[in-house]
């Protein structure tokens, strides 16, 4: 495994296993599959409604609690100051954990500064050993880093080759963030699992287009959470640690970015209006 060392000194794995979009009772499954296989960094959250399975694999799984690193994620419902403490408790709870080692705020939307001062008081509290955000952009995170007792340490956004994110890393490296990529295999748009550049570099190696672009992201300094239910894909997504890019092989690579989101761009103000409708109905609903 590899590691990168966070701006509180606490070590992340650069390789991990996201659960979105795989339900509750699957999860628990999926899960302990990819602890036998190797992962050690587990990515949850409130909202995707699977704490639950994900606690359960950890629980049977046999590995230390030191040696795994678990992330999970509060929704915006649960922004608000006494909301997001309660929803922190909750979230720990569920996952049958002492301290979760990295809970960040999934949405850069209503009420930031309130969910931020409840993970700042978690964090203080040894409740969390990181704190961060998702789906910030670099004057959102600028505001926070600014502004915040405790900076971010991380941020995790929709990050792959046809959308590397490449100056809003550079910000974060600025700004001492660590860059986290959801989405690393463009949820297989743009023809990625096909892409003929990708898989021509990865015939030289005996690899295939996901370990290709698994391998550049994290060469680039991104950790990733790849998703797979099935067994023998969350091995072959672990399977990168063997083989080096070379500095042509990036460069092609880099060529990919197409500059733009594929999947959810929070840049887009039809989509961002969208998002926040979608989240003051539940806001509303959950009052």
């Amino acid at each position: 495994m590899e590691y990168t060392t966070l701006s509180n000194g606490i070590q992340m794995p650069m390789l991990g296993y996201g659960v979105f979009q795989i339900g509750n009772a699957e999860t628990e499954e999926c899960v302990s599959e990819a602890i036998k296989a190797g992962y050690r960094l587990i990515d949850t959250a409130q909202s995707y409604g699977n704490e639950e399975g994900v606690g359960a694999a950890i629980a049977k799984s046999g590995v230390a609690r030191d040696e795994l690193f678990i992330v999970s994620k509060i929704w915006v419902t649960n922004y608000r100051y006494e909301d997001a403490k309660r929803s922190i408790d909750e979230s720990l709870k569920r996952l049958g954990l002492e301290y979760l080692d990295l809970m960040l705020l999934h949405q850069c939307y209503y009420d930031v500064y309130g969910a931020w001062r409840a993970l700042e008081e978690a964090y203080a509290e040894g409740k969390v050993r990181a704190i961060g955000v998702s789906n910030f952009d670099s004057k959102q995170l600028l505001d926070l880093c600014t502004f915040a007792e405790v900076k971010p340490m991380v941020n995790q956004v929709e990050t792959h080759v046809f959308w590397q994110e490449r100056p809003e890393h550079a910000y974060m490296e600025k700004l001492g963030v660590q860059h986290m990529a959801w989405g690393p295999f463009a949820e297989g748009a743009n023809g990625f699992f096909t892409n003929p550049l990708l898989a021509k570099i990865g015939e030289r190696y005996g690899k295939g287009v996901g370990q290709v672009a698994l391998r550049f992201l994290m060469d680039e300094g991104v950790v990733v959470i790849p998703k797979s239910s099935k067994p023998a894909r969350m091995a072959e997504n672990f399977d990168v640690f063997d083989f080096e890019l070379t500095d042509d092989d990036k460069e092609q690579i880099r060529s990919l970015d197409g500059g733009k989101s594929i999947i959810l761009d929070h840049h887009d103000l039809e989509k961002v209006e969208w998002l926040l409708g979608y989240i003051k109905g539940q806001v509303q609903a959950a009052k």
